[in-house]
Formats: structure tokens, sequence, C-alpha cells
């Protein structure tokens, strides 16, 4: 039988500890290296900052707007979620990463040692032997639909992690809903129309990402150059230690952090079904020599069912569609491989 030790990568956790070098396969081509990461540019305008308690407002909106059009990216404030919940996620997200390796390895994502899973604890499915991996170790948690939860994957130390993901996870729907209305609005769509289109059995998933500190940042990246397939994501990031960067007419840009504020990205879904009016922004994460970095990414799918389509009130005869149809299932099921290989499968779908 064959020797495939390579579809189990050690943690990354555990190599930085012990490595003047990262290994060969996290190093990337040196085309692709971030390299000059150091001189990734600040925005040339303040990334757009949405008050989600004046939403309805025509300036707000109209921030929104530009956000969607431009980045595809922007923060959000007064979204409703308190400080000290926002300080306990990350709290319990780094109680997590910190145990020993064998109390992490109880919500491993590998079954009986080899065959993947997408919940618990460990790496990205490795597709092939010469697939350069990312510098992250990963939590990655079903959290809807919520009678769905695979409960024995969520980690029972510290013991409060799952009273405080489950209310997490209850305010940044309730948020997603509130940010899909708006999106409507401005397109001149039913105000519900996004949300039905996600439907009540989506999909959403909480990822919550290790970046330990790697003695070469310039040759590997936390996570690679990659655009979100869901609809939209809505990211806690480290308050204390940047990395998230993101691409814009060719260059790239570091996204700044405040504050008891949220990011919200854009997804390659809402791209499709806003026609192309709305943004999926390519992004990645860079990683930093001296210290760890941690955050939250809840991932907001579309029903698996959902037929993946530009929305026809936004098309005539001068509007024509500018993306192939696709089942919502299909689409994330040639995501992996896609990403495995630095691709964006929505640019497969361009009319």
């Amino acid at each position: 039988m064959a020797d495939e030790s390579w579809r189990v990568p050690v943690p990354v956790q555990e190599l930085a500890a012990g490595v003047e070098e990262p290994p060969s396969r996290y190093v990337q081509r040196e085309q692709d290296r971030p390299g000059r990461l150091l001189l990734a540019a600040d925005m040339p305008e303040p990334l757009p900052v949405v008050d989600l308690g004046r939403l309805p407002a025509a300036d707000e909106a109209a921030k929104l707007l530009a956000a969607l059009q431009t980045w595809g990216l922007f923060m959000v404030t007064n979204h409703g979620i308190s400080a000290s919940l926002m300080g306990d996620v990350m709290s319990v997200s780094r109680e997590f990463f910190r145990q020993p390796l064998e109390e992490k390895l109880k919500c491993s994502n590998l079954k009986e040692g080899k065959r993947f899973q997408l919940d618990g604890y460990g790496a990205d499915p490795v597709m092939s032997q010469d697939q350069i991996l990312d510098w992250n170790d990963r939590l990655h948690l079903q959290v809807e639909p919520e009678d769905e939860r695979n409960v024995a994957q969520w980690p029972e130390h510290p013991e409060s992690f799952r009273d405080v993901v489950h209310e997490y996870a209850s305010e940044t729907k309730r948020m997603r809903d509130t940010i899909l209305q708006a999106m409507a609005r401005i397109l001149e769509l039913d105000e519900g129309y996004f949300i039905n289109q996600i439907g009540d059995k989506a999909q959403a998933h909480a990822r919550f990402n290790y970046y330990p500190p790697c003695p070469r940042p310039e040759l590997v990246f936390g996570i690679k150059p990659h655009s979100d397939a869901t609809a939209l994501t809505v990211l806690l990031v480290d308050k204390d230690v940047g990395g998230l960067q993101v691409l814009r007419d060719g260059l790239w840009y570091n996204v700044p952090v405040m504050s008891n504020t949220l990011l919200i990205n854009l997804g390659d879904a809402l791209e499709i079904m806003s026609n192309g009016i709305f943004k999926s922004p390519v992004h990645r994460v860079v990683t930093n020599a001296e210290k760890e970095r941690i955050s939250l990414a809840m991932f907001y799918a579309v029903d698996g069912e959902t037929m993946l389509e530009p929305a026809s009130g936004l098309l005539d005869e001068k509007r024509p569609a500018r993306y192939r149809r696709i089942k919502a299932k299909d689409f994330i099921a040639a995501l992996q491989e896609h990403f495995s290989k630095g691709m964006r499968i929505v640019e497969t779908l361009k009319i």
C-alpha cells in the first residue's frame, strides 16, 4: 500500500515550536511568495465603516454600496454584539489552541486518523503531495442549522466554549440578516430576496484560525490568496496582531483593525446573485515572526439545493447575465480542489 502520510501534516503549532526554517511543503514558489509583504500598502482611503443601527438611512446605504462595489469588505459598528461577548469568543479560542496537542486531538477532523471530515481540529484537506500548505491550524465547526451540529466535535474545554460560541453564532446570524436585507434594498430587490435564496436549511460554519509565529514569514502564507465561496463572512480578528490583506486593482493592502468592530466579507455566491455588481474580494493572511494570531470567521453559505444565478430583477436586454447557473452544492463541491491550487472557482462561471 502506498505511503499517504503526506495527507496528514503535523499541526503547524507543533512545527513552529522547533524549526528555524519552515518545511519545504509550506514554502511558496518564488514568484508567489509574500516577500515584500511588509511593504503592502495602507489603503488609499479608509475602509468603509457602516453603522448597522443607521443602515436604513440613505448615507449609510451609500457607504455600504460603495464598499460592496470596491473593496467587497467593510467594517460594522453598532452591530449589537457586546464587546464582552467578542472578548469571550477570542478568549475561549485562544484557550483551546493553547491546550496540549492530545486534548485538541479529541476534536480531530480525521476519522480513524486518516479520513478527512470538515468538522474538527486539524488542517485543511491535503489534495496532492505537491500542494503547498498554509501556515495555520484550524478548528472548523458547523453551527447552522442548529439541529445538524456535530456537537461531539465541539471542544469540552474550555468549559465555557460551547455556550460562548452558541451565543455568538446566534448574534452573527441576526446581523447577517440585517446586512442581507440592506443589500437587497440597495439593488431594489425585495428586502427578503437574498435571505430567501439562502434558505432555511443553509449551512453556516465557524472557522477558528490559529497562526503560530513563523521564522520566515516572507516565504509562507497564513492562508493563501482566495475568495470566500459562501454568501457572507463575518470576521472577528485579533485586535493586537494584523495579517489580513486584500487585493484591489492588482495591489495588496493591509486591512486595519478597530476595536469592537467586525469585518464583513462578501462571498462568491453574492457576487453571482448580484450579477457582479457586488465584488467578492481576493484576500490572504500573512504571518508574523514573533507573535501568534487568532481569528474567527463565520461563513454563511447558500442552501445546497439553491440554484446560484444572477437575480432576474437585475437582468434586462442591456444587462445580460454575467455568470452561468450552477447548483450551490456543486459549486461548493468544486471549491476545495480550486482552493488547493490557488484558483477561484467563480472565475470559471463568468460568461
